[in-house]
């Protein structure tokens, strides 16, 4: 083999790999390094992002009851101001939802209203990738995230991304990392047959390759072997007392890391299988994946607190769109453009971030009208939490953050 050069390698892997068959290294099993920090230092800031699959029906989580349109577009699926958990004058929160509710009553809690882009998209497919990428409408291969730690460490090194899912997210997709993706931490390993189990698990010496590629191949072993022992203790050595209620959204595996001070600032997990795709009798069954959504975000962040790690973490939620604003005939709602976001944590300045979007003055399809461009929220915490220079390369122009931190 000639030996090829560093980003090539790279390509190499990506592409090439699973020429391998069964002794294939996969991508998503690297460190992304060779030589990566041990431990993550108290103070440097982490970013998690939760993903709503399936398009959140944004006005009936933060319901406008002080507005009568509401009400006449949803006159059977509209929330009764009566059995909402209120928080100020004009909205309500979606009756389960009492852990974001204690959130945003102290004060650690963003809303952010009317998020969305020009000439949506209203396939699930589409509209996410442009959110995953930042990049509306175009078709751009690598995710935000992804693209941010090119920035941030162009010469990849760093574990800098987490992602846990059953598949690789595009929003993690970088040209020099290699995100680390897993779903069950026991399982986490290398994959092979039984029969090759003894061979896969024996990794040797880079010194004793004969030639560079073997060598940087040894290395991606070695990354891979030792990135899923890493994990395993970590989750194996974890303990809360915290209730994270019927599922933790993985929110609980990814305290399990920043507690046992993995390197990694950017952490990307998601509330799976289109879930939030509400199309038919959506009333219990929203209110019941809300609940589930509120409680695990308030254990996340009381296990934060727990672990003294709270004022290092922000997490942000989002969805891919929102939902038409009148009920349909199934007594649900249809994909939808304006949708809500959501930042969380010690250090966010709680409130109301931009401008509500009318119910009265709708589009053609009787979409919201968006009044918040969704890059605004990821400047934000780019430029506004992660202290990062590179928010306007990152978004391809300037999109003016939020006060949201001190």
């Amino acid at each position: 083999m000639r030996h090829p050069s560093t980003s090539t390698r790279r390509e190499f892997l990506r592409r090439g790999a699973l020429g391998f068959g069964a002794m294939a290294l996969a991508p998503s099993l690297g460190l992304g390094g060779f030589a990566p920090r041990a431990r993550a230092e108290d103070g440097e800031r982490i970013l998690v992002v939760l993903e709503l699959s399936g398009g959140n029906d944004g006005l009936n989580t933060v319901v406008p009851y002080g507005d009568d349109a509401y009400y006449r577009h949803r006159p059977n699926i509209g929330i009764p101001a009566d059995q909402l958990r209120k928080i100020d004058d004009h909205y309500g929160l979606s009756p389960g939802m009492a852990g974001i509710e204690r959130l945003y009553k102290d004060g650690s809690m963003a809303v952010v209203h009317g998020c969305g882009y020009e000439q949506p998209s209203f396939s699930h497919f589409s509209s996410a990738a442009y959110w995953h990428t930042a990049a509306p409408n175009s078709g751009e291969e690598y995710g935000w995230l992804g693209r941010l730690a090119d920035l941030e460490h162009p010469g990849g090194g760093d574990n800098l991304i987490v992602n846990i899912d059953a598949t690789q997210s595009l929003a993690v997709r970088s040209r020099h990392h290699t995100p680390l993706v897993f779903d069950d931490p026991d399982r986490f390993a290398r994959k092979g047959y039984f029969s090759e189990r003894p061979l896969l698990d024996r990794v040797g010496a880079s010194e004793g390759a004969p030639n560079p590629t073997a060598a940087f191949l040894r290395d991606m072993a070695r990354s891979a072997r030792d990135s899923a022992e890493t994990v395993r203790a970590a989750w194996n050595a974890y303990s809360t007392p915290i209730d994270y209620g019927l599922t933790d959204l993985d929110l609980k595996k990814i305290a399990a890391l920043i507690d046992a001070r993995m390197p990694s600032r950017f952490y990307y997990t998601s509330f799976r299988n289109n879930e939030f795709d509400t199309h038919v009798h959506q009333g219990n069954l929203h209110q019941r994946i809300l609940t589930y959504t509120s409680d695990a975000v308030a254990g996340f962040v009381a296990d934060l607190q727990r672990i003294g790690r709270d004022r290092d973490v922000v997490l942000m939620v989002f969805s891919e769109f929102g939902r038409r604003v009148p009920e349909n005939t199934s007594l649900g709602t249809d994909h939808g453009a304006a949708n809500t976001m959501f930042v969380f944590g010690t250090p966010v300045r709680g409130g109301h971030y931009g401008e509500r979007p009318s119910l009265t003055e709708l589009d053609p399809g009787d979409n919201l009208l968006y009044t918040t461009d969704f890059r605004r929220v990821y400047a934000t915490m780019v430029s506004g939490w992660l202290g990062s220079p590179h928010a306007d390369p990152l978004l391809g122009g300037h999109f003016e953050p939020f006060p949201m931190f001190a």
